[in-house]
């Protein structure tokens, strides 16, 4: 059965989340600009294949940690997560995307992102 989320509880794990967000899109550009001076110039200052590799690897492990918790990742351009909630006996989604300070908002799950409306 899928873990179900308080509001609070979800919030409670924001600081950690956004910061290891931060690690996902610093390795997310790295390896944008990796695969683009690899193509245009045939290297890159930042590194080659081990690189690549690594970089990939973190991406990987992180939203493994996420998926382990519980949390659904949707996305990681941009970073895009979901924790499974129940507000007013409806299933919902507290939902976070990057750039975001807070866990401010959720959709019911049948409806998904363009569903999505400020926490009460």
């Amino acid at each position: 059965m899928a873990r179900i989320f308080s509001p609070d509880e979800a919030r409670s794990l924001m600081p950690s989340i956004i910061d290891v967000a931060g690690e996902l899109i610093a390795a997310r550009a790295d390896l944008a600009e990796i695969a683009f001076d690899r193509q245009s110039t045939g290297a890159s200052a930042l590194g080659g294949i081990p690189e690549i590799k690594a970089l990939e690897a973190r991406i990987e492990e992180i939203v493994s940690a996420w998926t382990e918790q519980g949390i659904e990742v949707k996305g990681i351009a941009p970073v895009l997560i979901d924790f499974p909630a129940v507000l007013d006996g409806v299933s919902v989604r507290l939902c976070w995307i990057e750039g975001e300070t807070a866990l401010g908002w959720y959709h019911r799950t049948d409806l998904g992102f363009p569903g999505r409306r400020p926490l009460p």
